[in-house]
């Protein structure tokens, strides 16, 4: 398939499903469908990341390129006195994470449409979670980078996963011309779960 999950509008026929998994402990379902991420189930990049990230109950929280919701979803269980906003360029993306939110029966989560942190250049939050689009390119990842750093209040943390074979490490070196310190916190099925801070 052609299409590429990082478009506005994916070209790909809409073709609904429901997929399961366990993370942290619980079992979700998902609504997903072609032309998002990951559409045949959770990734392995998202399952170790969601098990990674250590969130504070009151913090407020980004999901940036929130795809149908698994991080921003499993960082609302979380966050019970805090919120979630789940952003991404994808209209159907958006509109399965709306779904999700409300199948996993949760209201301290806001989903809004946009390229990176457009929709929410005006706020600031604790934590930016995101499995980011790798194939978009160095220049556009940089970006990314850097808006969820403008994004980020201080101290603020960032927390990314990248498959090793897919640049990780550059990533991550990328990563530390932004933020004031970078570390590997997790490893695993060939990714690599990293914590940016900004001081």
């Amino acid at each position: 398939m052609t299409d590429h999950y990082f478009a506005q509008q994916p070209a790909a026929p809409s073709r609904p499903r429901l997929v399961t998994a366990v993370l942290r402990g619980r079992e979700w379902t998902f609504r997903t469908d072609r032309g998002v991420f990951a559409p045949a189930g959770v990734d392995a990049g998202s399952r170790l990341l969601a098990e990674a990230m250590a969130l504070d109950p009151s913090d407020e929280v980004l999901d940036l390129g929130c795809g149908y919701g698994v991080l921003g979803l499993v960082a609302a269980t979380l966050v019970p006195s805090g919120h979630v906003v789940m952003v991404d360029l994808n209209e159907r993306a958006v509109a399965l994470a709306k779904k999700n939110a409300a199948l996993a029966g949760l209201n301290n989560v806001e989903v809004l449409q946009g390229d990176g942190t457009a929709p929410v250049a005006d706020r600031r939050f604790d934590v930016i979670v995101t499995n980011p689009p790798i194939r978009i390119g160095k220049t556009q990842l940089h970006r990314l980078l850097r808006e969820a750093f403008d994004c980020l209040r201080a101290p603020g943390r960032l927390y990314f996963v990248a498959r090793t074979a897919q640049g990780a490490k550059t990533l991550a070196r990328d990563a530390a011309t932004v933020f004031d310190e970078v570390r590997e916190i997790e490893r695993g099925s060939g990714y690599r779960v990293y914590l940016a801070t900004r001081k």
